[in-house]
């Protein structure tokens, strides 16, 4: 295994930890999780979620460290756009008429040692 395929499958595995945390935090605050990693082509939604009447985009954002910048750094105007757009598009496949739509992210922090930090921010739409 190269040293490149080994950093792309620990990324991967991070990110998979990180929507797990994610989707528990939020199913424990009383979200309904409806679907993980739904795709199209114009993109992916890491988690959409019912909060009431309300769908919920939900990017989750992973890190070890905040040496590459803050989870909240990475989301930017045309990536906020983008997540309200797909979301959107996932109502419209699958015949979904919420009252409303937000945009939240969840930002994990995977320290070395302990537990995970987890920082949801509801409603950046």
């Amino acid at each position: 295994m190269t040293d490149t395929t080994t950093t792309a499958a620990a990324r991967q595995a991070l990110g998979r930890y990180g929507e797990d945390v994610a989707a528990r935090h939020l199913v424990d605050q009383g979200l309904v999780l409806l679907e993980r990693n739904w795709r199209c082509d114009e993109g992916e939604i890491d988690l959409v979620l019912r909060d009431g009447p309300t769908l919920v985009v939900c990017e989750v954002k992973t890190r070890t460290s905040h040496e590459a910048g803050t989870p909240h750094e990475a989301i930017t105007d045309a990536k906020l756009a983008r997540l309200k757009r797909l979301g959107e598009r996932w109502a419209t496949d699958r015949g979904v008429r919420p009252d409303g739509t937000r945009v939240d992210l969840v930002a994990v922090l995977r320290p070395r040692r302990g537990p995970a930090v987890v920082d949801h921010v509801a409603g950046l739409s």
